[in-house]
């Protein structure tokens, strides 16, 4: 028997705060879709299978949770309904269709093939349990579906919320699963998730200070991007596909003659592509894990997305071991969200236009007694969060890396063409790591043009082939910089205008102009006080940007709540998208009136 989801604290993770916001502001769906499917060739006993599922359920009481909002904070609730635990037999004519199985092109060597299906089978197939949305509110946010293929081969699809799942809570639920459908019985949790989110919210406002001080002269919101191909920069959940990266074995050889490791090799190759590519300062937001200790057995979401930050010059070996010294000096701060630390940053589903995940799994497969077991561990989910996203997946078999891309801003021609320098930069590093960056195989800046080169009549900005200056003007992009890890939405709206450039006919006036329109004084002094008093701050002006002030998902948050306790209103979540200010947030309360 597991410990309780709670026992005694039952406020929600800051990740899993972020995460909320991120759904309300309607920024979420399919990007926070986990896929992972499981194939099994062999004899296999459903009811033993299923019944290892409810088990891991047992163990791990978050799969079952749900959120809600009470009292100006995020809870974290028993769901009440359990995960659905389905069997589906879609062996009959169409189910040939259905197990389809095929090899990734481009994958690594020993890395499982790629589970594809159809719209066959009686519940519209893998695909859609993948599309299928969550509510964070009602739930269940996690659901198992076993499909029978054939007589002696099936599918397990689990689909879980990123809410309550991350990359490494796939390798603990298949090792909890091989065990249960083994026979085992799982041991309880050291402690429960809601102990883990306290100890966590304790150990975060014991360094927001520190981190505060480490993030002020790094972060610079700078959200251009110079890439081939590249439309504008996106920092929006959009439907996205993919281009598998064959990585071989010169990293590994790269990193044991550098005395680093695969991870940091291929982030210091990609920021030093980034370079060539025009862009003289480099960020790129990196999935983090805060799993402490307590928390390496739990599933659930344990991961802070951080951006690292570089000018690259010199060798590359030198390079590459200020990249290693910038990320241990991050990881010391790996709890904090940026946004809880630095004021400034508008909700966003990324913190930068590129970012990478990286994990290593140092175990074997998994063992299902009688069966032969393969795992897609790149599974993607048909979204992306910001223009071009690396995932990669070290394993004792080797990389499997994944180039994940929004074709909205760049287009398939494009993205491989980055693999493609990608993977050549890597050979010449792997040939001489001690070259210096400028003659190592690399596009050089002449690949990209400039933004000097803008069209006729639009300052600012650049031509199709370059990234837009300030294409995603600030607070007009939904989700929560709280959290980093996962993908996107089904679809993305148009992206928003230049910062520069004119407003249409029929644009709302700015927040500052519009400061005078609302008619009752007393009510913006209401809103005003508010503020001041979630904020911590003796005034506010009526057009001063909530995020400029410091705000972040738990200001919202509690914003939303006194609103509503005070003046009877429930402010949607649009309005700290649009006109994140004291006089939006009051037009809103008159409107709702």
């Amino acid at each position: 028997m597991s410990v309780s989801l709670i026992d005694g604290w039952d406020r929600a993770s800051l990740a899993q705060h972020g995460m909320w916001i991120t759904e309300r502001m309607g920024a979420g769906g399919r990007v926070y879709a986990m896929p992972l499917a499981v194939r099994f060739d062999g004899p296999l006993d459903v009811d033993a299978m299923l019944a290892a599922c409810a088990a891991v359920v047992e163990r791990h009481p978050v799969l079952a949770a749900t959120l809600a909002e009470q009292d100006g904070h995020v809870r974290l609730v028993p769901g009440e309904a359990p995960p659905p635990i389905r069997f589906e037999d879609v062996s009959g004519p169409s189910g040939g269709a259905f197990g389809d199985v095929s090899a990734p092109s481009g994958g690594t060597s020993g890395e499982a093939p790629a589970l594809s299906g159809g719209a066959s089978g009686p519940s519209g197939g893998i695909e859609a349990e993948v599309s299928r949305p969550f509510d964070l509110v009602t739930g269940p946010l996690a659901r198992f579906t076993l499909f029978r293929l054939a007589p002696a081969r099936h599918v397990l699809q689990l689909v879980a919320h990123h809410a309550v799942f991350d990359g490494m809570s796939k390798d603990i639920v298949l090792r909890d699963l091989a065990a249960a459908y083994g026979g085992s019985a799982l041991p309880p949790l050291p402690i429960s998730y809601g102990e883990a989110a306290r100890a966590e919210q304790d150990r975060v406002a014991a360094g927001l200070e520190g981190a505060a001080e480490f993030w002020r002269p790094r972060w610079h919101d700078d959200q251009d991007l110079l890439l081939p191909g590249a439309a504008r920069p996106s920092l929006r959940a959009a439907p996205g596909e993919t281009v598998d990266l064959a990585l071989g074995g010169e990293t590994a050889g790269v990193a044991e003659r550098l005395g680093l490791t695969r991870f940091e090799v291929v982030l210091a190759a990609l920021h030093t592509l980034l370079h060539g590519y025009g862009n003289d300062r480099v960020a790129v937001a990196v999935d983090l894990s805060t799993r402490t200790e307590e928390t390496r057995d739990h599933v659930g979401l344990f991961v802070n997305e951080l951006p690292v930050v570089s000018t690259p010059r010199g060798t590359f070996a030198e390079f590459a071991r200020s990249i290693r010294e910038e990320l241990r000096a991050v990881y010391r701060y790996r709890e904090v969200p940026l946004a809880r630390a630095l004021g400034g940053i508008s909700p966003r589903t990324a913190l930068t236009p590129v970012s990478v995940s990286y994990r290593r799994r140092s175990g074997a497969d998994p063992v299902f007694p009688g069966l032969d077991a393969s795992v897609d561990w790149t599974a993607f989910n048909g979204a992306v969060r910001n223009t071009l996203h690396l995932q990669i997946v070290e394993s004792p078999d080797g990389l499997a890396a994944r180039l994940q891309f929004n074709p909205d801003v760049l287009s398939r021609a494009a993205c491989e063409s980055v693999a493609g320098n990608l993977r050549a930069l890597l050979l010449g590093i792997a040939a001489r790591p001690d070259a210096p960056i400028t003659e190592l195989s690399s596009p050089g800046r002449e690949a990209v043009p400039t933004r000097d080169a803008a069209p006729a009549g639009v300052p600012g900005t650049a031509p199709a082939s370059v990234a837009a200056s300030a294409a995603i003007a600030s607070g007009t992009v939904p989700a929560s910089a709280a959290i980093a890890s996962g993908a996107v939405a089904d679809s993305a709206p148009d992206a928003p205008p230049a910062a520069d450039a004119p407003p249409a006919a029929d644009a709302p006036p700015a927040a500052g102009a519009a400061a005078g329109t609302v008619a009752d004084p007393a009510l913006l002094g209401e809103v005003e006080a508010i503020w001041c008093e979630v904020l911590g701050v003796d005034e506010i002006r009526p057009d001063d940007d909530l995020f400029d002030l410091g705000g972040h998902s738990l200001s919202i948050t509690q914003i939303i709540a006194r609103v509503r306790d005070r003046m009877g209103v429930e402010l949607s979540f649009e309005v700290f998208i649009d006109t994140p200010t004291v006089v939006g947030v009051a037009e809103e309360i008159a409107r709702s009136r």
